[in-house]
């Protein structure tokens, strides 16, 4: 047995039909399938361990916590970052970046202060920056593209002033599949005293990450993109900076003392974790960075490159195809394949592979100022993982030669 259908059988979900034909699952980007060792670790804490972490002083509730503290140092760990209490833990990256953008952005950024974001950023790591600027008077700038869609070196070079305030990129876009030079943004901006928040929600999944050596300040990402289930993100941020930000939510558990008039605030992390908390979606984090760490990200890397390079090349034998970002002899291209069928909207083109059982993204996949920098109101994505494999890429490619056909326009 290879490691792909080893893999792949620990998927419960991949080994379900899509219609009448097997599921070929190639929207990974959007989020990932969960292996039995995670759903295990959901499930166990429901049966076996559900109770409010650090609320109760009865073995069940100190359980609850353990899982749930534990989780956070598999995770300080995974991304190497140096304490504990740096990771923050969230829905999603979404609230990750909404809780930067208003606990630091709204109170760092001010009138005639700039904030650079790239064009190609979702728009989790965009609108909020709108909205900061909007909000204090401060303009909002963007590095842009060259034209082979990587981030425009000029741009770097040229808007990272000392007006620039805080940077806000993506270590790689979620439509283009390229990985940004982050480390050079990073230092580039640091050298202006400027901040960088960098979106890992499709870097942390593929590719190994170490915040310190990347010396981010704030690094976010979501857990369902990586195996583990909805509900559960992550904050990474420098214990200085998070100490310097006000509270994003009030409420139970982030509070030190309260008295009418008053309340003294926790330290971190729980200063930033309101309310009763996602420890079901901790355990299955928990679980999921242990999968990942079993299967290891040489063999990840290694595999998602081939698969892309192969589909490429597959691809470029269709005249009829467009592709971006999609320059399979790049060093910094991952598994997101963009693209688009000529004279067939993309969401035609979805449907009509979804009947032979692909699954792909169609739309502006939440990056629509993208999309109008390229010229499309939407495009095609094929995001492969590690447990995909050449015969899904094939399957793939066989429903893409059909869609044309299946609206009379020819192969």
């Amino acid at each position: 047995m290879n490691n792909t259908v080893k893999f792949k059988a620990d998927f419960p979900l991949l080994g379900k039909p899509m219609g009448n034909n097997p599921l070929v699952y190639l929207d990974n980007g959007a989020t990932t399938q969960k292996p039995r060792e995670v759903i295990k670790a959901i499930t166990e804490y429901y049966d076996s361990f559900n109770a409010n972490p650090h609320r109760g002083a009865y073995e069940l509730s100190i359980k609850a916590t353990d899982i749930y503290e534990n989780a956070r140092i598999k995770t300080q760990k995974f991304i190497n970052a140096k304490y504990s209490h740096e990771i923050i833990f969230t829905k999603n990256a979404t609230e990750s970046l909404n809780l930067v953008a208003y606990s630091y952005g709204l109170s760092h950024v001010g009138a005639g202060d700039e904030v650079l974001i790239a064009i190609s950023e979702h728009h989790s790591n965009l609108v909020p920056w709108q909205y900061v600027c909007q909000m204090k008077g401060a303009t909002l700038k963007y590095i842009y593209l060259e034209d082979d869609h990587n981030l425009s070196k000029r741009d770097i070079e040229e808007k990272i002033t000392e007006n620039t305030k805080v940077v806000a990129v993506a270590q790689v876009s979620n439509v283009l599949g390229l990985i940004n030079p982050v480390k050079e943004i990073i230092e580039r901006a640091h050298k202006a005293g400027a901040v960088v928040v960098v979106d890992g929600s499709q870097s942390v999944p593929h590719m190994a990450v170490d915040v310190q050596d990347m010396d981010a300040d704030f690094f976010v990402f979501s857990g369902h993109k990586m195996l583990s289930p909805m509900g559960i993100g992550v904050l990474y941020g420098k214990e200085e900076l998070l100490n310097d930000m006000p509270p994003f939510l009030m409420g139970g558990d982030m509070i030190d003392y309260v008295e009418e008039q008053h309340t003294d605030y926790a330290p971190l992390p729980a200063k930033f974790e309101a309310g009763t908390q996602n420890v079901g979606g901790a355990a299955g984090l928990s679980a999921a960075i242990d999968y990942l760490n079993k299967v290891g990200f040489d063999y990840i890397e290694k595999k998602e490159k081939e698969l892309t390079e192969y589909a490429i090349s597959r691809m470029k034998e269709m005249d009829y195809i467009e592709l971006y970002g999609c320059d399979s002899s790049r060093d910094n291209k991952t598994g997101i394949v963009t693209f688009n069928v000529k004279d067939v909207h993309p969401h035609d083109v979805s449907t009509i592979m979804d009947a032979h059982g692909v699954a792909i993204r169609a739309g502006h996949h939440c990056a629509q100022p993208l999309m109008i920098y390229l010229k499309q109101n939407a495009t095609c994505r094929a995001s492969f993982y590690f447990y995909n494999s050449k015969e899904d890429v094939d399957k793939f490619i066989e429903a893409l030669s059909k869609v044309r056909g299946v609206l009379g326009l020819g192969a």
